[in-house]
């Protein structure tokens, strides 16, 4: 049976507007950890578009300054734009246009008395192998990771990267990489290597050309990479994106808080999920449900939540600015 995931690195444009707004709310929580925020990132060529709701008692003039110190971070820094030229962006150059108001006032009742700040429904996966998810996601990661890694000491390869892996009955049928190159490079050796075993096809660069990336190339919209970030095909996604939120937001807290259940009621089961709902402006959970899968056998158990949001806020310390980190290793990646 054919399985395939893919994995993107921070330099693709749709994950660098995640970690530009994941970024900035880093940047206001170190002043005010009880800020409200909700912020999308737009970015296109050299300009960038940020649209939302921020309120707080943070200093909010460096914003221009933060979005270029989160594309430096990433790898997309001067050393870079002089490398590559026409064929990134160049941050010297960059534009912001603010479009951010405050939270809504019948948002922030609810908020304000220990309710979620939105609605919806959450999904959380664990299974048995390398960091609790599916082996194909794994090996897609860790060889984005590893090429990324080369790429920002490069001055041939660019770190707007795709990787994709196909397993067939759980050997590697095909290794598929997107890497920017000015020149022609030889993966195979490094691929292989760095996968632990020979897959039946690499392809790298399907078209035979690919130099301009990043924003000049693609549109980069935050929350468009969420099958990437949770669990590729081995599980529904649940909410909207968690990376333009804070804390308050069931689809950043509720999204962590169902993968770490999942993991912790894997135990020596096969796969695990947990089903978790919000009401806005209510703390209970309306609904919650545990599905394990141990030798085909499918068990469920429901699952009772009652509680608020600021205990799971301070249970996982996500009034720290731990949000780029969190970005960078995917909710599936937590507790690795």
């Amino acid at each position: 049976m054919q399985r395939t995931a893919e994995a993107v690195s921070l330099g693709h444009p749709d994950k660098t507007a995640d970690y530009i707004s994941c970024y900035i709310l880093d940047r206001i929580i170190t002043q005010d950890k009880n800020a409200r925020y909700a912020v999308e990132v737009m970015i296109k060529d050299n300009t960038v578009v940020l649209g939302g709701e921020i309120t707080t008692t943070a200093n909010l003039n460096e914003l221009n300054q933060y979005v270029k110190d989160a594309l430096a971070e990433i790898g997309y820094d001067e050393r870079y734009a002089s490398i590559w030229g026409q064929y990134a962006i160049d941050t010297t150059e960059i534009k912001v246009i603010n479009m951010i108001g405050v939270q809504s006032a019948d948002i922030a009742s609810g908020v304000d008395n220990d309710g979620w700040g939105d609605q919806g429904v959450f999904v959380g996966y664990a299974c048995q192998g390398e960091c609790k998810i599916n082996r194909e996601l794994y090996l897609a990661r860790k060889l984005n990771k590893a090429l990324y890694d080369r790429a920002r000491s490069s001055y041939n390869l660019g770190i707007d990267i795709k990787t994709q892996i196909t397993l067939n009955n759980d050997k590697i049928e095909t290794a598929i990489v997107a890497i920017p190159m000015l020149r022609d490079e030889d993966l195979t050796d490094f691929i292989i290597e760095t996968l632990g075993e020979k897959p039946t096809q690499i392809i790298v660069n399907g078209t035979g050309r690919y130099t301009y990336h990043g924003s000049i190339a693609d549109c980069g919209i935050t929350g468009r990479k969420l099958a990437c970030d949770f669990y590729s095909t081995a599980a529904p996604i649940g909410g909207g994106s968690p990376w333009t939120k804070d804390a308050s937001k069931a689809d950043l807290t509720l999204n962590v808080y169902a993968r770490i259940l999942a993991c912790e009621n894997l135990a020596d089961n096969d796969e695990c999920f947990v089903f978790l709902s919000s009401c806005i402006g209510r703390a209970e959970l309306p609904s919650g449900l545990i599905k394990t899968i141990k030798n085909g056998v499918v068990s469920y158990h429901d699952l009772w939540c009652n509680q608020k949001p600021s205990a799971l806020i301070k249970a996982y310390v996500l009034d720290k600015p731990i949000y780029t980190k969190l970005c960078d290793k995917s909710i599936s990646g937590l507790l690795n």
